[in-house]
C-alpha cells in the first residue's frame, strides 16, 4: 500500500474511539483529499468518498468501507483540536525546512454561520498563523467562550516555532505577555499600538513630536517613503523609526523593545485626501523599510488566507456548529488551501480543487509531491 504524508504527521493523533469501525487516519486522509477536490462539508466529504473509494483504497485500509458523513462528523467533534492543530504544525513546519520562516502573521477571523442562538453558542472565533513569504498556514487556535483574542495568542503561540521568526500582530496583540512569550520562543515582534495599553500611544505620539521638534538630535532614527498609484487611488506612506524607548514610561515591562514606529498615510481618491497615522512598537533593531515592508506583508494573512477561505471554500457558509468539529474542519480547509498554493500549476486554487476533483493523479500530486513526501 502506498503511503500519503497524511500517514506521517498524524499517526501519532489520539483515536478517541473505544471500538472504532473506521482506522481514525482513513477519516482524516478522506477529510483531507476531499476537501482539496472541492467538498465543503461532512456530506460532500462522505459522497467523495464513497465516488472515489478505489483510489483510497490504493492508500488507507478501509476495512469497513467508506465512512458515511455521520461517522466523519462524529470523529471530528471527538478528535482534540489543540492535538489535531499540533500534528498539521508538524506538517507545515516540515514545509517551511530549508527555507525559514521570516514572519509570522496572527489575525482572527469568525466562521460565521458557526453560532446557534437556540443553543445559546455564538459563532466560532479562530486565531491563525500565516507565514507571509512562504504562503503557508501555520496554525490554529479557537478562542474560548466568553473570552478574547488575548487568550487565544499565546495558546497559537506555543503551537509555533518562532526561532528567527518576526511575529506581527495588530493592536488586540499588543500586550507585554504577549511581547514576553514571543521573545522567550526566540522570535521577534512588530505589534500596532492602539489606546489599549495605558499611557503607550499618548507616550509614543509625545516621542516623535520631541524627537521631530529637537530635528531627532541624539536619537537614532530612520525614514522610509512609499508611492503606489492604482484602482483609481494614489496611496502615500511615510514609515519613522526611533530606535529609542526613553520616552516610555514603562518602557522596561516590554520584553526586548527596541523600537517605536509611526507610518503617516495619505490617500487621494479623486479630489477626496484622507490621512490616517498608526503606530507600533518593535523588539528588531531594523530599518523603516524593513518595517514597513513586515507591515505590509501582516495583511497577506487577509487576502492570502481569510479571503479564499471564504470565497473558495465558502467557510462562512458552513453551519457546523460542534466546536472541536468546526475548528478542526476549518484547519483541514488551511491544510487544503495551503498545498493547493504549494503545487506548480499557474491555474487558481478554485480551478486545482475541480482538476484534482476531476483527476485522482493531480490529486495525489497535490497531496504527496507538493509536499515534498
Amino acid at each position: 500500500m502506498a503511503r500519503l504524508a497524511i500517514q506521517t504527521y498524524f499517526r501519532n493523533l489520539k483515536d478517541p474511539r473505544r471500538a472504532p469501525r473506521h482506522h481514525l487516519l482513513d477519516i482524516i486522509g478522506i477529510a483531507i483529499c476531499a476537501v482539496i477536490s472541492g467538498a465543503n462539508d461532512w456530506q460532500q466529504i462522505a459522497t467523495f468518498a464513497r465516488q472515489r473509494r478505489a483510489w483510497l483504497q490504493r492508500f488507507f485500509a478501509l476495512a469497513n468501507g467508506v465512512p458515511c458523513h455521520d461517522t466523519l462528523e462524529r470523529v471530528f467533534e471527538r478528535i482534540n483540536p489543540r492535538a489535531f492543530a499540533a500534528a498539521f504544525g508538524q506538517w507545515m513546519q516540515a514545509l517551511a525546512e530549508g527555507v525559514g520562516i521570516r514572519q509570522i502573521a496572527i489575525d482572527g477571523k469568525t466562521l460565521r454561520r458557526s453560532g446557534s442562538p437556540s443553543r445559546g453558542l455564538g459563532p466560532l472565533h479562530l486565531v491563525s498563523a500565516w507565514a507571509t513569504d512562504n504562503h503557508l498556514a501555520l496554525g490554529q487556535t479557537a478562542v474560548a467562550s466568553k473570552s478574547n483574542e488575548i487568550t487565544a495568542i499565546p495558546a497559537l503561540l506555543s503551537l509555533l516555532d518562532l526561532h528567527g521568526a518576526l511575529v506581527s500582530i495588530d493592536a488586540m496583540g499588543c500586550q507585554k505577555a504577549i511581547a514576553q512569550k514571543i521573545i522567550d520562543g526566540g522570535g521577534d515582534y512588530v505589534l500596532t499600538v492602539k489606546n489599549n495599553q495605558e499611557h503607550l500611544l499618548a507616550d509614543m505620539q509625545q516621542s516623535f513630536q520631541d524627537a521631530c521638534e529637537n530635528d531627532f538630535a541624539g536619537v537614532e532614527h530612520d525614514t522610509y517613503e512609499t508611492q503606489e498609484r492604482g484602482h483609481g487611488r494614489d496611496e502615500y506612506r511615510c514609515y519613522t523609526v526611533l530606535h529609542w524607548s526613553g520616552g516610555l514610561r514603562k518602557a522596561a515591562e516590554w520584553a526586548g523593545l527596541t523600537t517605536i514606529g509611526m507610518c503617516y498615510s495619505q490617500r487621494t481618491v479623486g479630489e477626496k485626501i484622507s490621512e490616517e497615522t498608526r503606530y507600533f512598537i518593535g523588539s528588531k533593531i531594523a530599518s523603516a523599510r524593513s518595517y514597513g515592508k513586515a507591515l505590509r506583508n501582516h495583511w497577506g494573512i487577509e487576502n492570502g488566507l481569510h479571503w479564499q477561505l471564504d470565497v473558495t471554500f465558502r467557510e462562512d457558509s458552513n453551519r457546523e456548529q460542534g466546536r472541536n468539529g468546526a475548528a478542526n474542519l476549518a484547519l483541514v480547509r488551511k491544510l487544503a488551501l495551503t498545498l493547493l498554493k504549494r503545487h506548480s500549476s499557474k491555474q487558481s486554487i478554485a480551478c486545482k480543487r475541480l482538476h484534482a476533483a476531476l483527476d485522482v493523479d493531480f490529486l495525489q500530486e497535490v497531496v504527496q509531491e507538493s509536499a515534498n513526501f
